[in-house]
C-alpha cells in the first residue's frame, strides 16, 4: 500500500526529473494501426505525447505500474510552459485564469480519478490519481480539488505563463469593437489553441491504464468542463478488454461516452481501428444540425485512440491528416489515424 508519504515523495521525484528532460523531436514512422503479438506491451497517445509515450514505455518495461507509467508520460506536457493546451502555460479561461482538467483509470484495480476546474496545480493528471488513491470519491472539483491538492503536499504555482497571458490579452481586447481596449497587433492571428493529451497502455501482463489531462478549450466560460475529466468519456480502460480515449471536441464526446463505446466495441471483438470508426460515426450521429456543414459533416474534428489487451492498437479521426503517437519494441513514432472523412469533400 502506498503511503501519502510515498506519495508525495515519488510525485515530487518524477515531476523534478521530468522538467529537466530534453526536448527531444521523434520521427514520424509506419502508418495506422499495427498489431503487435499477444501481450506485447505498448503505450498510445495523441501526438503531442510522442515525447510521453517513450518514457512510459521505457518505465513499464522496468516494471513500474502501467498507471504510473503513463502519468509520468503526460507529466512531460503538463510541466513544459511552451505547450499552452495542458497544464503550465495552457491558455486561460475568458477571465484570464487557468484552470485544468484531469482523469485517469487503473484497470487491475478498477479504480479511477479526476478532478475538474483545478487552478494553480500544474499536473492535475497526479492529482487525479491522488483522489483514486486516497478518497472514496471519483471526482473533485473547484476550490474543492484545490484544497485537496494542497492538503495531499502539491506545490501551488502561478500557471499563466507571460506568452498565454499576451495571447489572453489580444483576445479580450478584440472581443468588442466598442469597448475601451485598443487593438494592438492586427497582423498577429489570435491563439485559440485547444488541446489534450490521451494516453494508454497495456504491459506484458495484459494489464492496462489510461489518462488523459487538459486545460480545456481556450478562453472558455469559467467552470467549463470537457469530457477530459469525465471517467467514460475522456477515457476509460477496463482491464479484460483494452482502454480509449480521445482529444478534440469534447462538448461531442460527452454525449456518446466515447472512451466507454470504443471498449464496449472492443468487448464485441472489433478490430481498435474499427472500434474507434464505429465510435466515430456515432458521434457524428449526435452531432447537432447547428455544428454540421454545408456536406452534412461536422465542422469540428476529433480523435479517438485505442489499445486492446493483446496489444493491438489504432488512432481515429474525423478527417484524414492526423497522427498519434505510439511506442512499442519498434521505438517511439507517430502513425496515421483512421478517418472517416477527406478534408474539403
Amino acid at each position: 500500500m502506498t503511503t501519502r508519504r510515498d506519495f508525495l515523495a515519488s510525485s515530487a521525484a518524477a515531476a523534478a526529473a521530468l522538467a529537466a528532460r530534453p526536448l527531444a523531436a521523434e520521427t514520424a514512422g509506419p502508418a495506422a494501426s499495427a498489431a503487435p503479438p499477444a501481450s506485447r506491451p505498448v503505450v498510445i497517445s495523441s501526438a503531442n505525447g510522442l515525447r510521453g509515450v517513450k518514457v512510459a514505455y521505457d518505465r513499464i518495461m522496468a516494471g513500474t505500474d502501467t498507471l504510473d507509467a503513463i502519468i509520468a508520460g503526460v507529466n512531460i506536457q503538463e510541466l513544459d510552459p511552451e505547450d499552452q493546451s495542458v497544464g503550465l502555460g495552457g491558455l486561460p479561461n475568458a477571465d484570464g485564469v487557468v484552470q485544468l482538467d484531469a482523469s485517469c483509470m487503473h484497470g487491475p484495480t478498477k479504480r479511477a480519478g479526476a478532478v475538474g476546474c483545478l487552478e494553480d496545480i500544474a499536473t492535475p493528471s497526479l492529482v487525479a490519481k491522488a483522489v483514486m488513491d486516497y478518497t472514496d470519491h471519483t471526482i473533485l472539483v473547484g476550490e474543492g480539488a484545490r484544497r485537496f491538492a494542497l492538503d495531499m503536499g502539491f506545490t501551488p504555482q502561478n500557471l499563466l505563463t507571460e506568452k498565454s497571458r499576451q495571447d489572453w490579452l489580444r483576445w479580450k481586447a478584440r472581443l468588442n469593437p466598442n469597448d475601451f481596449w485598443l487593438d494592438h497587433d492586427d497582423d498577429v492571428r489570435i491563439n485559440t489553441t485547444h488541446g489534450t493529451i490521451n494516453m494508454n497502455a497495456v504491459n506484458a501482463a495484459g494489464d492496462i491504464s489510461s489518462v488523459t489531462t487538459t486545460s480545456g478549450m481556450a478562453y472558455k466560460i469559467p467552470g467549463r468542463i470537457g469530457d477530459s475529466p469525465i471517467v467514460g468519456a475522456g477515457q476509460y480502460c477496463d482491464n479484460g478488454v483494452g482502454a480509449a480515449g480521445s482529444t478534440g471536441r469534447g462538448e461531442a464526446n460527452i454525449k456518446i461516452c466515447g472512451g466507454f463505446l470504443t471498449v464496449e466495441f472492443l468487448r464485441q471483438g472489433l478490430a481498435p481501428e474499427v472500434a474507434v470508426l464505429k465510435t466515430l460515426e456515432r458521434l457524428v450521429a449526435m452531432t447537432e444540425p447547428r455544428l454540421m456543414n454545408a456536406q452534412g459533416r461536422p465542422n469540428f474534428d476529433i480523435q479517438f485512440y485505442a489499445v486492446a489487451k493483446d496489444g493491438r492498437y489504432a488512432g481515429g479521426s474525423l478527417y484524414e491528416g492526423a497522427d498519434f503517437a505510439v511506442c512499442d519494441a519498434r521505438g517511439a513514432r507517430l502513425e496515421k489515424c483512421v478517418y472517416l472523412f477527406k478534408r474539403g469533400r
